[in-house]
């Protein structure tokens, strides 16, 4: 029995969303990219006036500083982790279970705190200000807001999609749908991700944060090819009759 029968001829309803989950997987890894290139081309700010003036200069510019392309991703992964605990709940229900509800925890932990479109309006009514007491509060409320972003859209957040990713590799491990270098992907990602948010919070100077930094990296460059290889084993089941 070849890896794909072993899905099964019962699950043939599936094939839908695994063909939907498997495209969303392509434009994930091309959002990937994507948020590479914004960071390695858009300068970093360093306060919120800055902030301000870059929603002013170009607000898109502004959006893709505050993961504007993760977002996207994000919204892309539903479709995808629903194929995969489609595909695997078989091999461990169990672990599926809490590692899709772990997955949507942090993605609405993401949407609820990401405050990209709150500063692009503060970033209006700042510009429309007219005295000096409405900006300096204009000024606190964006303060507010990118360390709501920085402390719980992303690290929060992202700490807990990583762990909901390692346990699902995790699982696709065990499975023979997906091949080894899949699973060691997705592993290798989650386990980056953790380590590295837990690294940026241990007070330990520009060596352990360019640590962290080169770890994030690297958790994207695995979740890239997990994202493709897993896709790719997902439209194949979606595309497979009998």
């Amino acid at each position: 029995m070849d890896r794909t029968r072993e899905v099964g001829a019962a699950d043939c309803r599936w094939r839908g969303l695994y063909r939907l989950g498997g495209v969303a997987a392509l434009v994930i890894a091309v959002l990937l990219v994507g948020e590479v290139v914004v960071y390695a081309v858009v300068p970093r700010t360093e306060t919120p006036l800055e902030d301000f003036e870059l929603f002013q200069d170009n607000w898109l510019v502004g959006l893709l500083l505050f993961d504007l392309l993760g977002m996207i991703a994000y919204l892309l992964f539903v479709p995808l982790i629903l194929a995969l605990y489609a595909t695997l709940r078989r091999t461990s229900e169990a672990v599926m279970a809490v590692g899709t509800a772990l997955f949507f925890l942090g993605v609405a932990d993401f949407f609820a705190t990401n405050t990209g479109f709150a500063m692009l309006d503060l970033s209006n009514r700042y510009a429309a200000a007219t005295t000096d007491a409405d900006r300096a509060r204009l000024l606190a409320a964006g303060q507010a807001m990118v360390t709501l972003f920085n402390e719980n859209a992303f690290l929060v957040s992202y700490a807990i999609v990583s762990a909901a990713w390692l346990m699902v590799s995790a699982v696709m491990l065990r499975s023979r749908v997906f091949g080894r270098t899949t699973a060691y992907a997705g592993i290798l990602a989650g386990a980056a991700g953790i380590v590295a948010v837990v690294l940026e919070h241990i007070p330990g100077g520009p060596a352990l944060l360019a640590l962290a930094i080169w770890l994030y990296f690297a958790a994207i460059a695995f979740l890239f090819i997990w994202v493709l290889l897993a896709g790719r084993r997902l439209y194949q089941l979606g595309a497979t009759r009998g």
